[in-house]
């Protein structure tokens, strides 16, 4: 006799959403805020930056300076990530949602949301993809693909 798992087993708990501000990926906000509204799940919003590179020494520039512009650099990056995702929390409406919100600096976006939604125990990565095909979608990449052939957790592609 086969065995029946319990209907919890099946559900999302943890709902992993990267987030870059875009229309498109706000409508991926939403829609797994209806999602996780439904099923009772935890919503993570999460924006992953690219790494702020300082540059190299030139004539003229002291590595007083270069630090000076690195720290600068981060700082705006915290803020921007911030607004990106308060942007998003509110409006995809997520009253009523449990909602925790993330953002990280790192070299590859796509590993940052793949190991975030490890670290953090999510059974679904919700995210939107641009849809950029032929010679544009080889030449930018696309983080959406890149998680989707990294990943261990379900992903969600929303368009």
């Amino acid at each position: 006799m086969p065995v029946v798992e319990s209907p919890e087993n099946f559900m999302y708990h943890n709902i992993l959403v990267p987030t870059d501000g875009s229309a498109l990926s706000n409508k991926a906000v939403t829609q797994a805020g209806t999602l996780a509204k439904a099923l009772g799940a935890k919503l993570i919003l999460f924006h992953a930056a690219h790494h702020y590179q300082t540059p190299h020494l030139t004539e003229g520039m002291s590595s007083a300076n270069v630090r000076s512009e690195g720290e600068t650099a981060k700082k705006e990056m915290e803020a921007e990530a911030s607004r990106t995702l308060a942007t998003a929390a509110k409006n995809a409406n997520l009253k009523g949602v449990n909602v925790e919100q993330q953002s990280v600096v790192g070299d590859y976006p796509f590993e940052a949301i793949v190991d975030g939604a490890e670290k953090n125990h999510c059974d679904l990565i919700m995210m939107a993809s641009h849809g950029r095909r032929g010679i544009s979608g080889m030449i930018l990449g696309s983080e959406t693909q890149k998680v989707l052939a990294h990943s261990k957790i379900p992903v969600l592609v929303v368009r």
